[in-house]
């Protein structure tokens, strides 16, 4: 029996440090026992929550460096914000990253949210959705067709090429991750795939129906057929050990875990499959390269 959806792990944010040789190791263990993806998230900074500073590795540096050290498993950020760099040279690091890791890029994009970083790191945080549309045309068109000539209020691009291009002729897949209204707007008409955050509608199958008829009927106003978007979730998995979210955004609403006890998560993984989810990222607590070996029994029961 096939997969009934694809089954990736989000490697350390800011739960703890992870120096580059465990990450390695973590990537090599989740493709080792047939996860499908590996992700990690795209942040520079967080402080002024009561919790001392932190922050994670750069994310682009990090996902080439999987790219190499990888064979089968599909690599994104989830997700990339259009904020910390120009859009071109987004579609220039996306080319590049797909040539390094064989056409496995899925590229996630977001208009990004954490006011800190962007003032400590000297980015505009104003009029966020209205750069993020100008930079997500200028991506989308350079990644699918290879040149974008484009003069806009934020970005300015003359006849801009991109050569070479990277293994797949329309680039890797676009993947959006956002509920705002507007955001979906923008992106439906051209993203291949959506994806949600397990805080949006409380880590259960049951939460994610009306967020899953909120995404359709966005789709259907944007033009788009709703079978044409994939519908991808990361959901929140704890092991013994666990601690709780020790993630960036301690201002989100909880969320109650699914246990990683092989049937429960095998059963709740099948559940997801079953309103049409086609792919998964798991957070797990804690996040290890021992939790992630845990994963490949229920990776068997959900095979078999």
């Amino acid at each position: 029996m096939a997969r009934p959806l694809k089954v990736g792990v989000q490697l350390p944010e800011v739960e703890r440090v992870v120096r580059w040789p465990e990450l390695r190791w973590m990537a090599e263990t989740a493709e080792g026992i047939g996860l499908d993806s590996v992700w990690v998230g795209d942040h520079l900074l967080y402080r002024g929550d009561g919790q001392p500073a932190r922050g994670p590795w750069e994310a682009w540096t990090t996902l080439a460096a999987l790219a190499a050290v990888t064979q089968q498993v599909e690599i994104g950020p989830l997700v990339a914000s259009t904020s910390f760099h120009n859009p071109a040279m987004i579609a220039k690091q996306a080319a590049t990253l797909d040539e390094i890791s064989g056409g496995r890029l899925v590229l996630g994009l977001g208009a990004g949210w954490n006011e800190v970083e962007y003032r400590a790191f000297g980015f505009p945080f104003d009029r966020r959705v209205s750069r993020f549309e100008e930079a997500f045309t200028i991506i989308r068109t350079l990644l699918r067709e290879g040149r974008c000539d484009f003069h806009g209020t934020f970005f300015d691009l003359a006849d801009c090429e991109l050569v070479p291009r990277g293994p797949r002729p329309a680039g890797p897949p676009l993947l959006v991750g956002s509920e705002g209204e507007r955001m979906l707007s923008i992106t439906l008409p051209h993203v291949d795939a959506w994806n949600a955050w397990f805080t949006w509608f409380g880590n259960t199958a049951d939460g994610y129906r009306p967020l899953r008829e909120k995404v359709d009927v966005a789709c259907r106003a944007a033009g788009r057929d709703p079978a044409k978007v994939a519908r991808t979730l990361a959901l929140f998995v704890s092991f013994p050990g666990a601690q709780g979210r020790q993630l960036g955004d301690l201002a989100e609403a909880e969320a109650d875990p699914i246990s990683g006890e092989p049937a429960i998560l095998a059963a709740a993984l099948r559940a997801f499959a079953a309103e049409g989810v086609s792919h998964v990222q798991l957070v797990l607590d804690p996040i290890t390269v021992d939790t992630i070996a845990a994963l490949e029994p229920a990776l068997a029961l959900l095979d078999a």
